[in-house]
């Protein structure tokens, strides 16, 4: 039986070996590439994220009259930071927005278009 999938060059795989073309795709190197580019981005930030929440958590759990020190007014110290998690959280999701459109989608598209012309 004649297989109708282009493999990239490869020849269509044995009936032990049956592979789909999505595995085919996974062990190719672009994915590969596109796997460790998202993997040293994610991991690393949202390491430093989650370590950014656990200071304010433990900053206002055993920091108390830090937080509570007066900035201006009835502003404190605590509040400021509590609303540096916002500003943090709309900057970070910012960076991956550009990191993405910069360094995943192009090799993301790439690979699409090589899925998609394999038909």
């Amino acid at each position: 039986m004649q297989s109708t999938w282009d493999f990239g060059g490869m020849p269509p795989p044995a009936a032990d070996e049956l592979v789909t073309v999505h595995e085919r795709v996974q062990a190719g190197p672009e994915f590969t590439e596109l796997r460790g580019r998202l993997r040293r981005w994610v991991f690393p930030m949202a390491a430093a994220f989650l370590l950014w929440y656990l200071a304010y958590v433990l900053l206002a759990s055993y920091a108390r009259e830090f937080m509570a020190t007066p900035v201006s007014g009835g502003i404190t110290v605590g509040l400021l930071v509590g609303l540096a998690q916002f500003a943090s959280t709309f900057a970070l999701t910012a960076a991956y927005v550009r990191f993405a459109r910069r360094r995943i989608d192009p090799l993301a598209e790439q690979i699409r278009t090589d899925l998609e012309g394999g038909r």
